[in-house]
């Protein structure tokens, strides 16, 4: 069976609503880690919020890895508490590549038993056949593609904005 996946259009991250939104991708999604692919999905959502690239959810029933708890927690005004993982696949570890909000606000009720992944800590993410660059800095885990413009948050000096 071959799928048909729509390319990525235009979007410009000033232009994401405030509050976040969720939607369904229409792409398939695909990471790697340590030369093995721990996610290829047709099932993932994205969250969209003013100046910030999408951050991607997989479901926990699509991650093929070890997903370790770790401490530390955070608290997103939008979505509540996320909690961070480890991942191992292979003989590979990434430290904190993962996050997930067990028990978000009802509006984002479809993030739950989701999965949000680091670009910057996996050896690469696909949105359909377009390879992702991660979100500056250290604390969002957006995805860039081409097809963004704007300014997103993340850099030194626009994380508070």
């Amino acid at each position: 069976m071959t799928f048909e996946f729509p390319e990525l259009e235009i979007e410009n991250v000033q232009d994401y609503p405030r509050p976040p939104i969720v939607e369904a991708v229409p792409q398939r999604i695909r990471i790697e880690l340590s030369q093995l692919t721990i996610v290829d999905t047709v099932n993932a959502v994205r969250v969209l919020e003013t100046h910030h690239p999408p951050t991607y959810y997989i479901p926990l029933a699509d991650v093929e890895c070890d997903i370790i708890p770790v401490p530390g927690t955070s608290f997103c005004e939008w979505k509540g508490v996320a909690r961070y993982f480890d991942l191992r696949a292979g003989s590979v570890s990434a430290s904190r590549a993962a996050w997930c909000y067990e028990k978000p606000v009802s509006s984002f009720s479809s993030i739950r038993d989701c999965f949000a992944f680091y670009a910057t800590k996996m050896d690469s993410c696909f949105v359909g056949e377009t390879r992702v660059d991660p979100q500056a800095g250290t604390f969002y885990g957006g995805w860039i593609t081409p097809n963004l413009r704007g300014m997103p948050k993340g850099a030194p000096g626009t994380e508070f904005w």
